[in-house]
């Protein structure tokens, strides 16, 4: 995890919403960005960028219809935690809920692949930098 270096402060700010998708066995859904993509390869919980004029439960409800054509109600949708990451020049500020419940079964529309894990096994997982200080949490969590 980087940090800004005060006298260089980043020139924006992104805001990302991403879930931890919980299923009955305890696994946790995450997806492999596609070739063409920053970090293609990695692996990531699944979500995206938040919108001027939107929520960050708004966000997610929509990111996670168009990445896994799944249905989520924003009572399902219980905050987590959260990382803070430079990406590049611009501060990364990633928010992370835990889903346990959405209509639909889950499908990889943006993503090369969809994978089940144990939240141990996300550490060994090629993961982007801003994800990786979410696993012990999970952890915890699940």
């Amino acid at each position: 995890m980087s940090v800004p270096d005060p006298g260089n402060p980043p020139k924006t700010g992104l805001v990302v919403v991403a879930a931890a998708l919980v299923d009955r066995d305890g696994r946790l859904l995450v997806q492999q960005r596609p070739e063409g993509l920053s970090m293609a390869g990695l692996w990531e919980f699944p979500g995206g960028k938040v919108e001027p004029g939107e929520i960050p439960e708004r966000a997610l409800i929509r990111e996670l219809a168009e990445e896994l054509g799944i249905d989520v109600e924003q009572a399902c949708l219980a905050p987590a935690c959260f990382a803070s990451d430079m990406l590049g020049d611009r501060h990364l500020l990633l928010l992370l809920y835990v889903c346990r419940k959405w209509h639909g079964t889950p499908v990889a529309h943006h993503a090369s692949a969809l994978r089940w894990v144990r939240p141990v096994e996300l550490y060994g997982l090629a993961m982007p930098p801003a994800d990786k200080p979410l696993i012990g949490l999970l952890e915890a969590l699940v």
